[in-house]
């Protein structure tokens, strides 16, 4: 299946041997036995390239999902002397920098005998991770409601309109070097009710501590979240663009009902509520209100 991705991805089964460091007959002997195994032909050989069929594409994203939980089994099993076990972490993309480091340093300084794997990435694939079994435990915008996973709701914040160098108006000047920062479908859908005829912005970024960093530095506006801009309003070095309308984000937990290890499931929730406490300064129970939980069915 490894040969299989590689052929896929380079559309060469000479390119897929040199990846791979094998002749080309090799990687066409482990294609051949892998059709012989589905019982369909997976790749349409032509003379300047190979194309996936049909049932190759259908294939992928299983041949994808297997060699990753081939190796992730071994590096999570073949573990040093010092680690116990590791836990797997998703973190949406624009919350890396708001949760991550911290999250980890008081996962390892309360359990220094624990692993961390982390994966930064968007609400679906990190459920989809949830639910293969890559993942413990996942912080998202976009909670996906699947059979197997328990969500609630870890926190709500403010999105608001800020500008830099100058203050600006929402009637005239709030869309010049506007960013649209995407947080997800939500927001997606509370932006387009607000502004139905705004236009294509001329920048679109999906992190939202580089978009920060444009508006500082180029004066440009954005929505960002609140909790984040306060410290540069109050310096002012960043200004609220009075009147633009302030959206809700909220953020979701959302870990397996059944976990493989209970143990360290425990831990990362336990960090992340005591990380949000202190960040907040209000204590927050790990035991989500029944109303912000979805158990799955």
């Amino acid at each position: 299946m490894r040969a299989f991705l590689e052929v896929a991805a380079t559309g060469s089964f000479q390119l897929a041997s040199q990846r791979l460091h094998v002749t080309q007959s090799t990687v066409s002997a482990r294609i051949k036995v892998l059709e012989q195994r589905l019982g369909c032909v997976l790749f349409d050989r032509r003379r300047h390239g190979t194309d996936l069929t049909v049932a190759g594409g259908q294939f992928h994203r299983y041949a994808a999902t297997a060699v990753q939980a081939w190796e992730q089994a071994r590096h999570d099993i073949v573990l040093p002397e010092e680690l116990t076990s590791v836990v797997g972490l998703g973190i949406q993309t624009a919350l890396w920098d708001r949760i991550g480091h911290a999250w980890i340093e008081r996962i390892q300084s309360r359990a220094p005998e624990l692993g961390v794997r982390t994966v930064v990435d968007y609400s679906e694939p990190l459920s989809r991770f949830l639910c293969d079994g890559f993942l413990d435990i996942a912080v998202l915008y976009v909670p996906q409601q699947r059979p197997n996973l328990t969500v609630y709701r870890l926190m709500e914040e403010n999105l608001i309109m800020v500008s830099g160098t100058h203050a600006r108006s929402l009637e005239t000047s709030w869309s010049q070097d506007y960013i649209y920062v995407d947080w997800g479908d939500d927001f997606r859908h509370h932006h387009a009710l607000a502004f139905p005829e705004a236009r294509t912005p001329k920048l679109q970024i999906d992190h939202a501590t580089l978009a920060l960093q444009f508006v500082l530095g180029r004066g440009c506006s954005a929505y960002l979240l609140e909790s984040v801009v306060r410290p540069y309003l109050d310096r002012g070095e960043l200004h609220r663009v009075a009147e633009a309308p302030v959206f809700p984000c909220p953020t979701y937990i959302a870990y397996p009902n059944d976990p493989i290890h209970p143990g360290r499931l425990r831990i990362a929730l336990e960090e992340l509520h005591n990380l949000i406490a202190s960040d907040s300064g209000q204590p927050v129970q790990p035991s989500a209100h029944p109303d912000n939980v979805c158990h799955g069915a």
